[in-house]
């Protein structure tokens, strides 16, 4: 991820100073320096993110004849004192109303609720969305808990058992759309994509440099190019 790789490239910085090889050094530090300055730089940044969130456009009207929108899994943290809106991190908040947008839609449709509870959580995120999902009006009934899933592959292979050869809407992140659509496609699979969520900003300010928030959206954009590497390698 960038951070590891500026941490690294000025960790091996330091110790050719200590070794006294100043000019290694230089090339280390300098190089640390112009990849932070890269990874920060919002111009360059959102460029990048805005062309892999476009790979495929938002979904406004859903298709007739859909009884399947598939929501990807995100994150959530379990804390009983606070509201459950805020429990969800707000990606999953954002995914899960567009998915409630496009049930409202259509006349006979269901919610698959996908994710697991990770390492340190009882709590499935599946369950977490059901309770949102609940407490916004979608009936129980035309929800579909999937509590298993760990990563976009296994929910691909949920939906082989729940959807079959039938068309659905997949809703995830604009960022993550085109490895979800490779990811269900390659397991002969019909997801019509319903990206949401959409982070890159096109209105450049040229000037701003060292932005936290590029530095966001560049692990955002290495994680998804190396797992579409990652996707075509293994197909």
């Amino acid at each position: 991820m960038p951070l590891s790789i500026a941490m690294i490239l000025f960790g091996l910085g330091l110790w050719m100073i200590y070794k006294n090889s100043y000019k290694k050094a230089k090339v280390l530090l300098s190089a640390s320096f112009i990849w932070i300055f890269l990874c920060s730089y919002s111009p360059l940044v959102d460029t990048l993110l805005y062309k892999l969130e476009t790979t495929y456009p938002t979904l406004h009207k859903a298709p007739k004849d859909i009884h399947y929108i598939y929501l990807l899994g995100g994150g959530h943290h379990t804390n009983n004192s606070l509201p459950i809106t805020s429990q969800i991190v707000p990606i999953s908040v954002v995914r899960l109303t567009e998915a409630i947008r496009l049930y409202k839609q259509l006349l006979d449709a269901k919610i698959i609720l996908s994710g697991y509870s990770g390492m340190f959580d009882k709590t499935p995120h599946a369950t977490m969305q059901y309770t949102l999902a609940t407490s916004l009006g979608v009936p129980s009934k035309d929800l579909i808990i999937q509590p298993s899933p760990k990563d976009t592959k296994e929910e691909a292979l949920v939906a082989q058992k729940l959807v079959k050869q039938k068309p659905f809407i997949l809703v995830t992140s604009a960022s993550h759309m085109k490895r979800a659509m490779m990811i269900f496609e390659d397991e002969g699979l019909h997801p019509i994509p319903a990206p949401t969520n959409h982070l890159a900003n096109i209105n450049y300010k040229y000037f701003e440099i060292f932005s936290i928030n590029a530095f966001y959206k560049s692990h955002i954009l290495m994680h998804e190019y190396l797992g579409l590497l990652w996707q075509k390698i293994k197909s």
